[in-house]
């Protein structure tokens, strides 16, 4: 029966760790200070995103509250336009609903957001010799990162018995010229929005 062990243990391919140090075996190590020019060279290269992620994995980083300030900010700085028979200006906004995020994959940095805006819109035309006090709304229904060419506007006029259809519907283009100083506006929240 021992010979039968004996013969398993020479044959046998699987071997546990050595507990006992044997003659040949290597010295345990030994542990050294290092020197900052030890520390320097063995750093490793930044990383984005935070400290428990230095692999650069996935981490999502939420960016709402700043992006929804800085879209009132930026979006009531636009001002006031002149048109042919009036002028207008964006007083306020009404709303500004959506999220902005950074995330951090693989060491690279990608940012996004989705909104909807409605914008507060007052001005004054004049028609037949007489100037009329418009109120009105802009609404954006949605936009995202890297869609600001597609970007539609729609107008909406608050309820007046006094404006004629046409008079209404020479408001509603004139309005829309808003657009393009509200693109501009969102280019420039977009580059914000990346050099975070």
């Amino acid at each position: 029966m021992e010979r039968e062990e004996e013969k398993k243990k020479e044959g046998s391919s699987y071997r546990y760790w050595v507990r006992e140090a044997t003659s040949d075996a290597a010295p345990p190590p030994l542990p050294q200070k290092l020197s900052n020019n030890d520390v320097a060279l063995n750093a490793a290269p930044a990383s984005l995103g935070s400290l428990w992620n230095r692999a650069g994995t996935w981490e999502e980083k939420s960016l709402t509250k700043w992006a929804t300030d800085r879209l009132k900010e930026l979006l009531g700085s636009v001002g006031s336009l002149q048109f042919s028979s009036g002028k207008a200006e964006i007083k306020d906004v009404n709303r500004c609903v959506g999220d902005a995020f950074l995330v951090t994959v693989r060491n690279k940095k990608r940012v996004g957001y989705t909104y909807e805006l409605s914008l507060k819109v007052e001005g004054e035309w004049s028609f037949e010799e007489n100037m009329k006090k418009v109120r009105g709304s802009l609404e954006i229904p949605e936009f995202s990162f890297g869609e600001l060419d597609d970007l539609e506007v729609d107008v909406k006029l608050s309820e007046d018995k006094d404006l004629s259809q046409q008079l209404k519907q020479r408001i509603r283009l004139d309005m829309k010229q808003f657009l393009e100083p509200i693109r501009l506006k969102l280019g420039q929240f977009e580059q914000e929005l990346k050099d975070r």
